[in-house]
């Protein structure tokens, strides 16, 4: 479902579960792997990889259909993995190495920087299209991390942007081939490995506070998102 290894001073963590959506045994899996990263000691950075054609297609819809009575608490728990990210003490880049929509598409957002494939793959938000809203804490989270009109056109039109489109507008800050994504992630993440971690987290905590606050608070308001 999930691999840890390690590239130097770069942790690198693959979703390996299919479509990679955020099942509850899939975000244990991550939490697991993310409380090893934290623990480590020295010079750190964090790179999160899909496998095959998906990086992440976000929430787990059919788990979602059999279990409507924890919606809130399962939100809170996809809320709580956004926050995570966002709050780790190290540098972190997302290898977006295919197809990030809705939930998968905000959780590369909450890397500092994010590399993506040019011959695969689509950064989508499709809520638009299925006649759902973004919860509080996706909506700071999107509105802080993508330029405003990106964040309109995103939200608004559920565009699928290809690596260039994605690039040019604000949403990723590199692109690679397929077979260098990953290596270009951990090239940008060792970059960056050697800052120290914990100011490194008090100013992104600091920077993203309203995001955070709204992350940590309800997880509802109005009709639920995908």
């Amino acid at each position: 479902m999930i691999d840890l290894q390690r590239d130097g001073d770069v942790h690198v963590l693959r979703f390996d579960a299919g479509e990679n959506r955020f099942g509850p045994d899939f975000l244990g899996a991550v939490e697991g792997a993310l409380d090893t990263v934290a623990k480590s000691d020295g010079p750190a950075a964090l790179v999160t990889v899909g496998t095959g054609k998906f990086y992440s297609n976000g929430l787990d819809l059919e788990w979602l259909g059999a279990n409507q009575d924890k919606f809130e608490e399962y939100l809170r728990r996809v809320h709580g993995l956004f926050a995570r990210v966002l709050e780790l003490a190290m540098p972190t880049v997302a290898a977006v190495n295919g197809h990030a929509f809705a939930g998968g598409g905000m959780l590369a957002l909450c890397h500092d920087a994010a590399v993506m494939r040019t011959d695969r793959g689509y950064f989508c938000l499709p809520e638009v299209d299925l006649g759902m809203s973004f919860t509080p804490g996706m909506n700071a989270l999107l509105k802080e991390r993508l330029p405003r009109a990106t964040a309109h056109e995103a939200m608004l039109t559920g565009r699928r942007y290809t690596a260039e489109q994605a690039r040019e507008a604000g949403i990723v800050q590199r692109v690679a081939a397929g077979d260098e994504v990953l290596p270009a992630a951990v090239e940008l993440a060792a970059a960056s490995a050697g800052r120290n971690g914990k100011t490194v987290a008090r100013i992104r905590a600091d920077l993203y506070r309203p995001v955070l606050d709204a992350l940590h608070g309800p997880a509802l308001n109005g009709p639920a998102p995908r």
